[in-house]
């Protein structure tokens, strides 16, 4: 049975509030001093890279968290 949920320490944090009338991607930065562990839902996850991890957010926008773990061990957790 493949995980609801995976646990990752998080820090900051950038939500894409979608495009401009040019095509530019409309960004939010949101700065953390210190990272904490969260639960997030695998069915969110979009894309993984070595330093953030993509998710869906609200009302139809993105989040790219950055997170504290190796990247292998988080493509670990994935599969």
């Amino acid at each position: 049975m493949r995980q609801k949920f995976i646990e990752l320490t998080l820090g900051s944090y950038v939500i894409s509030h979608g495009y401009d009338n040019k095509g530019k991607e409309k960004l939010e930065h949101v700065y953390s001093e210190t990272f904490s562990k969260k639960l997030v839902a695998v069915s969110r996850i979009k894309s993984v890279s070595e330093k953030y991890i993509l998710t869906d957010y609200t009302d139809g926008r993105w989040i790219y968290w950055e997170y504290e773990e190796d990247y292998d061990a988080v493509k670990k957790l994935l599969f």
